[in-house]
Parts: structure tokens; C-alpha cells; sequence
């Protein structure tokens, strides 16, 4: 099934796959093979391409849309805009945002960020693919 399957060229062993085009993630395990993947809702500066790891993890703050969020695993950066995985705290997708405004969050679902948190400690690889 195409979502379960990572994208081709994603990489081997434990790590996330971010996808831009599908706006999707994958958790591999460390055998490479998908243990979770899940929608996402991408901000408005995406990271380029490549091989990341998670810099930093917060446990919660408040967004730049102003909604609380939890679960924050920086990862990438890219127009002077922090890229990160998060999830609301109230589980609602992120707003619309207006023209002009840069926004470096990968919304999850709840769930998906309670698992993403779960996973990625400090220095898991991210894999960007388009």
C-alpha cells in the first residue's frame, strides 16, 4: 500500500521520513520498515530536501498561530524560520495563515504527536524527500 511504504530513496535503518509532496510521515523502525505513518499539516517554510536530526526537543509552548502546542522536535531550518514537529494541545489542525506570514510548524494529529514524541530523542535522523 503506497501510504505504508516509504517513499523510495528515503534511506535505511531508524529514522523519520518526511515526505513534502505527500505531506506525510513515516517512523521507521530499525529494521527500515514503517512503524506508524501519518497526514501531516506543513507551515509555510518547508526544509529542503536532505538528511536532518533532531536538535532540540520542547515539551510545550505556544505556536506562532497563538494555539498551545506540545511534543516540539526541531529538526531543520531554513529563511530564518525554525522548522519542527508538533501537535496542538487541543488536537485541532492549524489555521489558515495570512500572506506574507512565515510559519516553520509540521502540525500532527495528537495521537501522531504523542507517537512522533515517543520515538525521536535527541539526534534521530530526519530524512526530507519531495
Amino acid at each position: 500500500m503506497y501510504k505504508r511504504r516509504a517513499p523510495d530513496d528515503s534511506g535505511t535503518g531508524r529514522r523519520i521520513v518526511y515526505s513534502l509532496g505527500r505531506k506525510r510521515v513515516w517512523l521507521m523502525d530499525e529494521r527500515g520498515m514503517p512503524a506508524r505513518t501519518f497526514t501531516v499539516w506543513p507551515g509555510t517554510v518547508s526544509p529542503d530536501p536532505g538528511s536532518y536530526a533532531i536538535a532540540r526537543r520542547v515539551a510545550a509552548t505556544k505556536g506562532s498561530d497563538g494555539v498551545q502546542i506540545e511534543h516540539i522536535l526541531y529538526f531543520a531550518g531554513k529563511s530564518g524560520v525554525f522548522i519542527a514537529f508538533s501537535n496542538a494541545v487541543d488536537g485541532s489542525s492549524p489555521p489558515p495563515v495570512g500572506a506574507g506570514i512565515k510559519t516553520g510548524g509540521v502540525r500532527t494529529g495528537k495521537a501522531d504527536g504523542d507517537a512522533l514524541w515517543t520515538f525521536a530523542s535527541k539526534g534521530t535522523r530526519v530524512v526530507v524527500v519531495p
